[in-house]
């Protein structure tokens, strides 16, 4: 199997991950359904017996250096620029209560509840690796938290992305002791104490080095990667079924999507979005009404010919992507971290930057495509390219605006996903007295990824309600089944063409049925 088709193929569907009931956490890696169905559907964790065995051996190696004279980085010292400062035994529990309490500094919104649920996931995934030496218990409350459906309040600023998400991480660590704020099972706003005493669960007392393995990831980035990927996956495919309507609504051809052309480049995202755009193109009375050697559409503007190859290209940038995210998802990123044959070791494993990248990365792909999408958009609305079509698609041209203000819209947004492409992993700025003098920005990368991809889903469905319309002015010629059908469905919560009206809630009911996955699942499922 290509990593291009495990891209397009591999159980990334939601309704896949809703499916799932429980996520065995242990020493195996997690797949990126596990972590969608405990971070969008509420799945329960599931501690493997035999890790957490593995778990419990680890542990006493932390135990025996805690009491060796010798001073052991996280054990017995302190933290970044103080990593040569031996704290006393009766010290210990105050120095990993205090490095939890100060690292949760986090300012601004509060962060989605699955970006939370994701990152805890990931955090419990690496303890349960038993290269962190954490005890059992400290694992089973972590469990227990998530299961019970608490949610650490989670602000949007404070993680640099190396040491991992330090802040994020301090955040969710906090409520581990009873302290903080939560969000409950029914979203209430309570504070860490009484959201665990609510649900049966004792506070944790961290132990040695127990702070540090709580904080210590890139857990934040991954979880906002995987979420990103599963999106991506459903858009990409979207913006296939946009680029069909579009093709036939402006009369397009579709003798360039051939497979043996496709075959002269062989780049494999491009061969799926072809391979899309020809089955749903198949039967189309629209691309039928004008086929024939007297057709002059074999020269179709860019957006429309050439959207495989940018499609495609979106799409081996995503596969790359879940390339980095299966590694990261195997990993045990913790700081100092206990090896197999017992050493305690210092590491720099935390440091973002291979999540870092291709979070930039799938942002740049996210604005071409959006780019491209708004392009067809504007081709509908100008009677000077649109092969017949009234101006705006106004029902009364002149009295009538039709769709003009959706395209602006579009090209708004498209202007923000040009600024959010902007790579945040070029970027860093020393911290903690210079001993992390460089850093990742991971964290930044996600978060402007997230406003990427619902940017992104906006522009599409814009798409699709104007080739909608273009489509219904086509009449009598008729779409093929698959664009047919979207365009039914677009039909359910926007009218057909006619006077001007609110357009708003009609592009936002558009949204909707594209970020659900409506509209990819109204087009068929042989799509890649």
């Amino acid at each position: 199997m290509t990593i291009a088709t495990s891209f397009s193929t591999s159980a990334r569907d939601p309704s896949g991950a809703s499916a799932v009931t429980g996520v065995i956490v242990g020493t195996a890696a997690l797949t990126f359904t596990d972590v969608i169905a405990v971070a969008r559907h509420n799945a329960r964790v599931i501690l493997d017996p035999a890790s957490l065995t593995q778990v419990a051996a680890t542990r006493t190696i932390i135990d025996a250096l805690a009491a060796d004279t010798e001073p052991h980085y996280g054990i017995s010292t302190g933290f970044g620029a103080l990593a040569t400062t031996f704290i006393s035994p009766d010290r210990r529990a105050q120095l990993q209560a205090s490095l939890v309490r100060s690292h949760a500094a986090g300012s601004g919104p509060e962060v989605e509840r699955e970006v939370v649920r994701a990152l805890m996931l990931l955090r419990l995934s690496t303890l349960m690796t038993g290269r962190t030496g954490v005890r059992p218990a400290t694992a089973e409350t972590y469990a227990a938290v998530l299961n019970a459906e608490i949610t650490p309040v989670v602000h949007e600023y404070g993680s640099l992305g190396c040491s991992g998400d330090l802040a994020p991480l301090a955040h969710c660590a906090l409520v581990l002791m009873g302290e903080g704020q939560a969000r409950d099972a029914t979203d209430a706003l309570v504070d860490g104490g009484g959201a665990l005493a609510a649900a049966g669960i004792t506070p944790v007392v961290l132990a040695e080095k127990e702070g540090l393995a709580l904080i210590n990831g890139t857990d934040g980035m991954l979880g906002m990667l995987v979420l990103a990927l599963d999106d991506l996956a459903r858009l990409l495919t979207t913006a296939d079924i946009a680029a069909a309507m579009s093709i036939e609504a402006l009369l397009g051809t579709d003798a360039v999507f051939a497979a043996d052309l496709q075959e002269l480049r062989p780049q494999l995202g491009q061969a799926d979005s072809a391979a899309n755009l020809r089955r749903l193109l198949q039967g189309s009375g629209l691309l039928a009404s004008h086929a024939g050697p007297e057709d002059t559409s074999v020269q179709d503007a860019y957006s429309l010919r050439c959207s495989p190859q940018v499609h495609g290209a979106a799409r081996d940038t995503a596969a790359h992507a879940a390339l980095i995210a299966d590694r990261e998802l195997a990993s045990a990123i913790d700081n100092p971290v206990v090896t197999i044959d017992g050493r305690v070791m210092s590491n720099g494993n935390f440091h973002g930057a291979p999540l870092g990248y291709v979070l930039d990365f799938l942002a740049i792909a996210s604005a071409d495509v959006a780019s491209m999408s708004e392009r067809r958009t504007d081709r509908h609305l100008d009677a000077n390219r649109s092969k017949g079509l009234p101006p705006f698609l106004a029902h009364e041209v002149g009295v009538d605006s039709g769709l003009m203000i959706a395209q602006y819209t579009a090209a708004g947004i498209v202007s923000e996903l040009k600024r959010l492409a902007a790579p945040a992993s070029v970027d860093s700025i020393p911290s903690s007295a210079m001993q992390e003098d460089h850093v990742s920005m991971g964290w930044h990368a996600a978060r402007k990824l997230r406003r990427s991809l619902d940017g992104l889903g906006r522009v599409l469905a814009i798409e699709i309600m104007t080739a909608a319309r273009s489509l219904d002015l086509r009449a009598p010629l008729t779409p093929a089944a698959a664009t047919g059908a979207v365009l039914d469905l677009v039909r359910t919560v926007v009218a057909g063409p006619g006077h001007d009206r609110f357009l708003s809630p009609e592009i936002e009911g558009v949204v909707h049925l594209v970020t659900s996955g409506a509209v990819r699942a109204a087009a068929g499922s042989d799509l890649a």
